[in-house]
């Protein structure tokens, strides 16, 4: 078996040049929940050569509705690991990295230097804004998802730059953050899409968005469908930029 005999229709559609671009092409996920989950899987079924997987959480019960490894059998169980032994079957000439834990600003997770794209699956406002600004001051590309939450209709999810996005509460935090910092040409994947007000209040008492299947999976569908366009055309053009310092 060779990879070709996988991708054999990709092969059909895109070409022998295209898909050897793709094969030499190494991804960073940033959360592999309801939208880095669908967005880790349809790299490796587009073929990358490399994929970073990064997130510390654990399948919990309330995953089970939206995220891809989440079944009533893995909870409990660390979503790196499941992410990587699920997409080490369905793409085994992928080389995959796990990275068990949380991005934070005051601890952030290195880039490595083979990173093609970095893609920012996460819902931590300040680890974000974080990641763009190393990702600018690096030169590196990178696409941003913005809020899938409380949403019903995956036909409003749409990719623009942060500055043209509206009715997203998140891409209001983010636009000020980003305008604060200095920082211009970030590639966002967002919902136009007005979010309902239903909240539920988890064991914490933290407000947590309502979520359906439909929406967060398309979210990581268009976030790997940008990567892999602008890899194929021409990365930097969704690499930010900032006249301002990592804070």
């Amino acid at each position: 078996m060779q990879i070709k005999d996988l991708l054999a229709r990709s092969y059909a559609l895109l070409g022998e040049e295209n898909m050897q671009t793709l094969h030499n092409t190494c991804a960073m996920v940033f959360g592999l929940g309801g939208v880095g989950g669908h967005c880790a899987e349809a790299l490796a079924r587009a073929g990358l050569k490399k994929l970073y997987l990064v997130d510390k959480d654990v399948v919990a019960e309330s995953n089970i509705n939206r995220q891809l490894i989440a079944t009533v059998h893995s909870i409990g169980k660390p979503k790196t690991l499941l992410a990587k032994e699920r997409l080490q079957a369905i793409n085994p000439f992928i080389e995959l990295v796990e990275i068990q834990a949380f991005y934070l600003p005051e601890n952030p997770i290195p880039i490595p230097e083979d990173v093609d794209v970095v893609l920012d699956c996460i819902d931590t406002i300040s680890a974000k804004i974080h990641i763009m600004q190393t990702c600018a001051a690096r030169n590196i590309p990178m696409l941003s998802c913005m809020g899938m939450g409380n949403r019903t209709n995956p036909a409003n999810i749409t990719h623009t730059t942060l500055d043209k996005t509206q009715n997203d509460p998140l891409c209001k935090v983010m636009r000020k953050l980003a305008k604060e910092r200095g920082i211009q040409n970030v590639h966002v994947i967002y919902s136009t899409e007005i979010p309902i007000k239903c909240n539920l209040s988890d064991t914490s008492n933290k407000a947590t968005p309502g979520s359906l299947p439909f929406v967060p999976s398309v979210g990581g569908i268009h976030m790997a469908h940008a990567a892999c366009e602008a890899v194929l055309k021409n990365r930097k053009w969704i690499i930010p930029k900032t006249i301002g310092k990592i804070q």
